[in-house]
């Protein structure tokens, strides 16, 4: 099979040695695996940070979105048949999906929504099973919420689906946060009561529209250039979530006002084989469901072309510049 790898980490993206396209015997299922021909694949920041900071001894193959088609699966599963379309976000530790074919354990698998495209779809997984664990299992916030959370970053990929998560699935009144006008006006779009400028001093902000202080914080990026502020802004007894990967992280300075830090790392459940493992299965599904019913919408942001080295390679080159709005997608060998 085709597949694209890497086998020297760190080299910049513009090298054609930092991926690169090899041929690789076609993977075979484990118990609950399911065999996947991939059609269909979403570029992530997470692909570039692996790309950067892991070294490979053997050529590995990145990537944790996919789309396509069940072509064998292992004797014990259950949930899903051959033929059938599915979406899934992977694990870590595994081969990703940048090849034409992959593995995926069917308890972090979905059904693919019937009413996308397939790069539309390859949009979804990693980005919803973070928002969604991150708003309903780590900040636990309720479907009747009706308080204030502020999203830092929400015009990327993980911010464009919680967005549209709170907005439509709870009542809480959300505030988005983008630098540029045309981030500003998708973040609108998607659904957000406001949107601030993180370049701009936060607390200003948010009491110039009415909402000196916020229950809820999801912080997606540059966590660190923004904590002083994210407490100052925080109400007592609040929840900071973030998912980024700040060098240091104090917490000594939230014990004051009593709020609490939750991580949110989609790839944890798979990682350690959690007895909830199948929740992210539930959660795809779910997804899934909203898609087709029309209660949420793609967060594509860009169609990168068909899937080989030089189109990676850009796409790599644009979410490193944090240029990136929405998700990048690629479709087809």
């Amino acid at each position: 099979m085709k597949a694209i790898v890497y086998t020297q980490n760190g080299l910049p993206i513009a090298d054609e040695k930092a991926l690169y396209e090899v041929d690789l015997a076609k993977p075979q299922p484990g118990p609950r695996d399911l065999l996947v021909k991939i059609s269909a694949i979403a570029v992530n920041p997470v692909d570039t940070k692996v790309r950067a900071g892991s070294p490979a001894d053997k050529p590995r193959i990145l990537g944790w979105d996919a789309v396509g088609v069940v072509e064998a699966m292992g004797a014990d599963v259950t949930l899903f048949q051959p033929g059938d379309e599915v979406f899934y976000a992977g694990d870590i530790t595994r081969a990703g999906s940048y090849a034409e074919y992959g593995l995926v354990d069917e308890r972090i698998a979905g059904h693919k929504p019937r009413s996308l495209s397939d790069a539309d779809a390859a949009a979804l997984p990693l980005t919803s099973l973070t928002a969604w664990e991150l708003l309903f299992d780590r900040l636990e916030v309720k479907a009747g919420d009706n308080a204030a959370l502020l999203i830092i970053g929400a015009g990327g990929g993980v911010g464009s689906i919680l967005t549209q998560l709170a907005r439509k699935l709870t009542g809480l009144t959300v505030i988005g946060t983008a630098s540029r006008a045309e981030t500003a006006e998708w973040v609108r779009a998607l659904g957000a009561h406001h949107v601030i400028d993180h370049q701009r001093p936060l607390g200003e902000q948010l009491a110039a529209i009415g909402h000196k202080e916020v229950r809820y914080v999801a912080s997606l990026t540059h966590t660190d250039s923004y904590y002083t502020q994210l407490i100052d802004v925080l109400a007592p007894q609040g929840k900071l979530a973030l998912i980024d990967d700040p060098e240091t992280l104090d917490a000594v300075p939230l014990k004051r006002k009593a709020i609490s830090l939750h991580w949110e790392l989609m790839f944890t459940r798979s990682l350690f084989q959690t007895g909830d493992m199948q929740r992210q299965h539930e959660i795809l599904q779910q997804i899934s469901q909203l898609i087709d019913n029309q209660t949420l919408q793609t967060t594509a942001g860009e169609h990168h072309g068909t899937i080989n080295a030089a189109n990676l390679r850009k796409a790599h080159a644009l979410i490193e510049s944090g240029r990136a709005r929405g998700k990048i997608v690629l479709s087809g060998f």
